[in-house]
């Protein structure tokens, strides 16, 4: 893919992988490109089914890279540069799950939320370290923590930048699990290729679903769902799950 973001295929899964190690993985503005590159080609292949999201070396992603400076208007960055590849995240019809070893911090904090799903190393943590330089939450980091934890917890995490280990994170709700550093890529892994054994269809209207009814009303994310399960239903995977219940073996969905 590039020399600063892998891209590997195992199966059905792509593994999309920062790998500026030696800067922690931060992001400067080549990387915020070639990362929604990687999210589009994923989306592009019929053959993959689910992402991993991980970080080469010892991090997830610091955040910006500050060494790099800010070299023009920060709005601009924002909207121009980051917010493709959160909206890449969200949109891609497929389960993403963060694979976080050491920390997600900063920007790198929003990326990691902004998956589907979320794995960390024991031994690593979670930081909004924004207020530390004088600055805010970004990169839809306040919506998502405020959704997460509330008001109160985000904004107390947030103001005094603490660092939330893995165990606290799993308590919280910001992760799904924690398992031992060794085992993280292994295990990140293996549970993406579980998910792209499930039917891929389905998945894709189940984000859509849940990820409109974090910010949709009642009425109108009733409507939505019942709208994708008339899509659903009828179709080859839906028949092909029906009759492997009755005959009481695994389904192969195709997708369609």
């Amino acid at each position: 893919m590039s020399e600063i973001v892998k891209y590997d295929q195992h199966d059905a899964v792509a593994v999309i992988a920062l790998n500026r190690p030696d800067s922690m993985n931060s992001f400067n503005t080549a990387l915020r490109a070639d990362v929604t590159a990687a999210f589009a080609r994923a989306h592009e292949d019929d053959s993959i089914r689910a992402v991993v999201f991980t970080g080469e070396g010892r991090c997830f992603s610091a955040g910006a890279d500050l060494k790099a400076g800010i070299d023009r208007d920060v709005e601009e960055i924002l909207q121009v540069e980051y917010r493709p590849v959160q909206e890449a995240i969200a949109n891609i019809p497929k389960p993403v799950i963060a694979a976080v070893p050491g920390s997600a911090a900063g920007i790198g904090l929003s990326m990691a939320l902004h998956c589907d799903l979320l794995i960390m190393a024991d031994n690593a943590f979670l930081l909004s370290p924004f207020t530390t330089i004088s600055l805010l939450p970004d990169g839809g980091l306040n919506w998502l923590l405020v959704r997460q934890l509330g008001y109160r917890r985000a904004f107390q995490l947030s103001v005094e930048s603490e660092r939330i280990p893995a165990d606290r994170c799993v308590e919280l709700g910001l992760a799904n699990k924690a398992v031992p550093a060794a085992e993280l890529q292994a295990a990140a892994l293996e549970w993406a290729q579980a998910l792209a054994k499930r039917a891929p269809l389905s998945l894709a209207a189940t984000k859509k679903a849940m990820r409109f009814a974090m910010d949709g009303s009642w009425p109108d994310a009733y409507d939505l769902e019942s709208r994708l399960q008339g899509e659903l239903l009828g179709t080859e995977d839906n028949r092909e799950g029906i009759q492997a219940f009755l005959e009481k073996r695994a389904p192969v969905f195709k997708g369609k």
